[in-house]
């Protein structure tokens, strides 16, 4: 089993897996429809997508709970 204090890291890198997953298969299908090539263009789009939005998600959570605290609290 994997230690609790890795959440802080497993959680965004879990997170930003999924949603970049889905949202490159739907952008580049927007875009370019299903063309020949559409994986390949897809799986280069995904990881471009996912080498931004995880360290963005590891910064991002703190300031996100810090202000849905302050609008629950």
């Amino acid at each position: 089993m994997i230690h609790r204090r890795w959440e802080k890291v497993l959680v965004p890198l879990v997170l930003t897996f999924f949603m970049t997953f889905f949202l490159s298969i739907f952008l580049t299908l927007n875009s370019v429809g299903l063309i020949e090539g559409f994986v390949r263009l897809w799986l280069s789009n995904w990881m471009l997508a996912w080498s931004f939005a995880f360290p963005v998600a590891i910064f991002a959570l703190p300031v996100a709970r810090a202000l849905v605290a302050r609008l629950i609290g």
